[in-house]
């Protein structure tokens, strides 16, 4: 994986071999490796997750096949996942935009949108209580001495901009912005368990 990358960001070569696909050099965006650019303490406080993670974990959810073409100067999975997870710690196109430079912010928004999709496909297999609620209960009061606790809710608000119609003053929270609730069931290792983002704030 780490060789993949690093030929994937090389800015010196004519042409690059990802995944045992040739891709001439002019349609791969210039930019650096944040693997490299950034320790292990920098790339997590910008991208929220760590390299191992972001190698071995993420980087498998978003790299289905899909058909390749020159056109646009496509972005590439592990690119636009960066990219994504950029916006997701920040919640600002201007942000990732300037971070990553040569990335329009409408490319930004059309490739969140697109990497955001992908990895919410694979949301049933990860997100999901455990079989064995007991073992999960024990673990629970390991930390907090509190017995029979299989899990902790909270809830936040996530911003978005008006949905518009005439339902749109639902989503108008006390601060007078817009958002949705999200709910969230999380486990003792920090695991998602279960998750609710679909209503208005005036249903909670």
């Amino acid at each position: 994986m780490d060789r993949d990358l690093d030929m994937l960001f090389s800015a010196n070569r004519d042409r690059m071999v990802l995944e045992n696909e040739q891709v001439p050099r002019r349609y791969v965006r210039d930019m650096g490796n944040p693997l490299e650019i950034y320790n292990e303490r920098e790339f997590k406080k910008r991208f929220r997750f760590s390299k191992d993670v972001l190698q071995n974990v993420l980087v498998p959810l978003i790299q289905e096949r899909e058909p390749q073409t020159n056109r646009d100067l496509p972005v590439h999975p592990v690119i636009g996942l960066l990219i994504t997870l950029r916006f997701y710690a920040t919640g600002s196109f201007q942000v990732v935009s300037g971070d990553l430079r040569g990335f329009h912010q409408s490319t930004v928004s059309r490739v969140i949108k697109k990497i955001t999709r992908k990895i919410s496909t694979h949301s049933r297999h990860y997100i999901k209580f455990p079989q064995n609620l007991q073992a999960t209960s024990a673990r629970f009061e390991r930390i907090g001495n509190f017995p029979g606790v299989i899990g902790c809710i909270d809830c936040t608000h996530v911003a978005i901009s008006s949905p518009g119609g005439r339902e749109a003053e639902l989503f108008r929270n006390r601060k007078r912005t817009f958002s949705i609730n999200v709910q969230v069931v999380g486990g003792p290792n920090l695991e998602i368990y279960d998750i609710v983002a679909r209503y208005p704030v005036a249903a909670l």
